[in-house]
């Protein structure tokens, strides 16, 4: 019994020496970065999923999503955000596909073009839109104006009809965020090889041969990329619609963005929470095509 024992007592392992020591310096390690993050992790409760958490519960009664089903100006909104998100960035995203490959082109006055280019979307959108909406006012705003003295006529009242008015709102957003998308497709098409393009037009092919085959195979993926996530940013713009036209004439021209205000305005803070929770069934498909995009 004697030799058995003292022979499992010399083959149990012993601890090493300072076994101990490092397993209490890893424990300090963890609790010290503990400390570290604990900040970041009261920030994102604090300010992210505090805020969305209470949106959602103020929204959590059915009968708020009755009462917009009921109110038509709601439906109106929901075709409005779909026209606004198939109209306008669909053509804000052709527009920047070709003005990437005019501003790919090594001149100077198109660098200082680019420069001037990228002016309206670098500027704070309030003055911006703001004064555009004072340019189109029916009275003294500079462009009746400058009808009047060619014409001798009276211009349009520019924001009273509500399909122009929309038109001008989609004009202003895609004005205003051209030129980001346009830069990010411009260093999509930097980042091809020169050398294939040399060697197409040895081969004798044009330039929409050159596009076609070079061009669009290489940026397809950013380009479809870029339009998912401009879809989703506009989903939550509202600037370019409140600013110009404050939804109006007759809360006709609202997007899903801005009709949450327009129930603030009115003390219907339920409504409210309840029409950007709405906004959900059009952004997380776009969320998650995206995603399963890129991660192939």
């Amino acid at each position: 019994m004697t030799a058995t024992t003292t022979i499992d007592e010399a083959a149990r392992p012993k601890p090493r020496p300072g076994a101990g020591r490092a397993g209490l310096a890893l424990s300090q390690r963890q609790v010290w970065g503990l400390l570290f993050t604990a900040p970041y992790i009261a920030v994102f409760l604090g300010f992210v999923v505090f805020p969305v958490g209470y949106a959602f519960w103020l929204a959590r009664s059915p009968h708020l999503y009755v009462e917009l089903a009921d109110d038509p100006i709601f439906l109106r909104t929901v075709v409005n955000t779909l026209v606004f998100l198939i109209v306008a960035i669909n053509i804000k995203m052709m527009m920047a596909l070709f003005l990437s490959g005019f501003f790919a082109q090594k001149r100077w006055w198109v660098k200082v073009l680019a420069v001037l280019f990228v002016l309206p979307w670098a500027v704070p959108s309030i003055p911006t839109i703001l004064s555009i909406r004072f340019m189109l006012n029916p009275e003294w705003g500079v462009i009746n104006t400058l009808i009047f003295k060619l014409t001798g006529e009276d211009g349009p009242n520019w924001l009273n009809d509500p399909t122009l008015a929309l038109s001008l709102s989609m004009a202003v957003h895609i004005w205003k965020s051209l030129p980001f998308w346009t830069l990010i497709l411009l260093a999509g098409r930097l980042a091809i090889p020169h050398e294939l393009y040399e060697a197409a037009s040895v081969d004798g092919a044009g330039a929409w041969h050159r596009f076609r085959f070079i061009t669009w195979p290489s940026i397809s993926t950013l380009y479809v990329t870029c339009t998912l996530l401009s879809m989703i940013f506009t989903v939550g713009d509202f600037n370019s619609v409140y600013l110009l036209t404050g939804g109006g004439p007759a809360d006709l021209t609202h997007v899903l963005a801005t009709l949450g205000i327009r129930y603030l305005r009115l003390d219907q803070v339920g409504l409210a929470m309840a029409s950007i929770v709405c906004a959900l069934p059009l952004i997380l498909p776009l969320v998650f095509f995206m995603m399963k995009r890129l991660s192939k």
